[in-house]
């Protein structure tokens, strides 16, 4: 079957539909490279960084909004997993430095719009998008964690925090292929912090990972389904796509009512 270049996709695209194409909104997925409990990959998170990305990104694009999706950034903060095999770390100054330097490009080429799909708990781009703001006032960033793009709870018995029901479902839809067997899974049960101001989430600090989990698991993925993550994540790109189409409308000096 013949397959056609996604003009969304920067990586597929060639500098003749580039140099001829007014882009408004710029995408940049951004994962990581780490464990996954023992059924599921490591570049688990940027596979469903891109995927979120790309779909929500071929949606706007049929309502007519020039989106681009820059290539996947597959690194991000592990600096609590740093004891475990190639778990790959990106420490936030690192990461603001690569942050900085592709809205450099973006403000160059006028492309005054940029979101980040985020894909890994660890990352954290608000302070980052507030310092931004300062170098480059002319450029919108946003970032979206898109698990949080729709109620997990509506579609999971126990979504869990890492590798569980819900990021399992979606591996199943995105690419069955790389997951294991359920029966290879952990079951992700995880110890929590002691203190009780840690425990109810008004004071944060980082996990120790293999302190916390055996599996590096966080949430019990037994009940993940294939059915599950394509429900949830059919909603996740849609709430995006018509994210992206509103913001390929909006005007970034007129953002209030």
């Amino acid at each position: 079957m013949e397959k056609t270049i996604r003009p969304y996709v920067l990586a597929e695209c060639n500098w003749k539909a580039v140099k001829e194409t007014r882009y408004t909104v710029a995408i940049l997925p951004w994962g990581a490279t780490e464990a996954h409990n023992y059924h599921l990959p490591y570049a688990t998170d940027n596979f469903q960084a891109e995927f979120v990305a790309i779909e929500g990104a071929r949606k706007a694009w049929e309502k007519e909004a020039k989106v681009i999706v820059l290539p996947t950034i597959p690194f991000g903060v592990n600096t609590g997993q740093m004891d475990i095999s190639l778990c790959m770390n990106m420490s936030p100054s690192t990461q603001y430095a690569v942050l900085k330097d592709v809205v450099e490009v973006l403000n160059g080429h006028n492309i005054q719009k940029l979101v980040i799909i985020n894909s890994h708990g660890g990352n954290n781009f608000k302070q980052m998008i507030r310092e931004l703001s300062l170098d480059f006032p002319k450029v919108f960033v946003c970032s979206i964690n898109w698990w949080q793009a729709s109620n997990a709870k509506s579609y999971f018995d126990e979504p869990g925090d890492h590798a569980g029901e819900l990021e399992t479902s979606a591996m199943l839809h995105i690419a069955p292929h790389l997951v294991l067997s359920l029966d290879d899974a952990g079951n992700g049960s995880a110890k929590k912090f002691k203190i009780k101001g840690l425990q109810e989430g008004w004071v944060s600090a980082q996990r120790q990972w293999t302190q916390v989990t055996k599996d590096t698991g966080v949430g019990n993925p037994v009940r993940a389904t294939q059915k599950k993550g394509k429900a949830f994540l059919d909603v996740v790109v849609q709430n995006v796509a018509d994210f992206l189409e509103e913001l390929h409308q909006a005007d970034v000096n007129n953002m209030y009512e």
